[in-house]
């Protein structure tokens, strides 16, 4: 080979790495995509906030650099059709603004300032979900907590930023999820489910690459059923987990939610349940 198709390989070759996702993405998509996998997904409630307003570009930063898998966000949708994070039906709580954010144009939303967990005001203010997306985009995984009716924008924006293979629908409203199918085939879901005949009927619908499932119904019948169909089992950290953790007592709170292989937990303390995971193999 002469010089000049060395240069031609190496140039081809650079701009093939440049164009694939980081290697920290490839894991959290094999990962994801392999149920059986010796592998426990974290996620982060509204991102991770500790330290950052709930919902927010910034949280997001923290969630893909201490190596979180999955974002968990909250979408609504503005007057004007702009797809916008937020959890509450009203932005009191975590904002200077006030009333439904359905109500308000995106730019008489980004006159308000978002606000840290103990309410400090910051200079943050409401981020748009195609912006969301497009800093994830081929970094983390995305859970898209559906909050709202008007589910076409939101499909709409997850097209434009092409990050439909890494991003998942969640609710318990099956019928909205159907709607989103019927938006984009290709779109992936998490139904939740309050009860094993609910599940069973979710992975039939659905063939979903993930399930919801609470505490009251998690026994080793229910692992069998979706763990068999290389779905994961997604459980919730928040509340009295969550307390533990925050306690000291990680151990006791990892092993209650793991005890019947669920595989993905979601937290509020995403660094304190990253760091024991890697402690015991289960996380890289």
């Amino acid at each position: 080979m002469n010089s000049k198709s060395k240069l031609l390989g190496l140039s081809a070759l650079l701009l093939l790495l440049s164009m694939a996702p980081d290697s920290r993405f490839s894991t959290i998509l094999s990962n994801f995509h392999n149920a059986k996998a010796n592998y426990i997904l974290v996620a982060a409630h509204r991102s991770g906030h500790n330290g950052h307003p709930e919902n927010s570009l910034s949280a997001l930063k923290h969630a893909i650099e201490i190596g979180v898998d999955v974002a968990e966000l909250d979408v609504k949708v503005t007057k004007d059709s702009v797809v916008v994070l937020m959890h509450d039906g009203k932005i009191d709580r975590t904002t200077n603004g006030k009333g439904n954010p359905e109500n308000y144009t995106l730019a008489e939303l980004k006159k308000f300032k978002l606000k840290m967990p103990d309410g400090t005001l910051t200079d943050e203010t409401i981020p748009t979900f195609e912006d969301f997306l497009n800093l994830a985009k081929d970094k983390i995984m995305v859970d898209i907590d559906i909050k709202t009716s008007h589910l076409k924008p939101v499909v709409d924006a997850v097209k434009r930023t092409k990050t439909q293979g890494q991003v998942f629908y969640f609710d318990n409203d099956y019928d909205a999820l159907k709607k989103v199918r019927s938006l984009d085939m290709s779109s992936m879901f998490m139904p939740r489910a309050y009860n094993y005949r609910m599940a069973d009927s979710a992975m039939k619908i659905f063939s979903p690459k993930v399930i919801h499932i609470d505490e009251s119904f998690y026994n080793p019948e229910l692992t069998k059923l979706i763990r068999g169909k290389n779905s994961r089992i997604w459980i919730n950290a928040l509340g009295e987990p969550d307390d533990l953790i925050r306690k000291g007592e990680i151990g006791k709170a990892i092993a209650q939610l793991l005890k019947y292989q669920a595989n993905i937990i979601q937290t509020d303390e995403p660094e304190k349940v990253l760091e024991y995971l890697r402690s015991k193999g289960l996380h890289k």
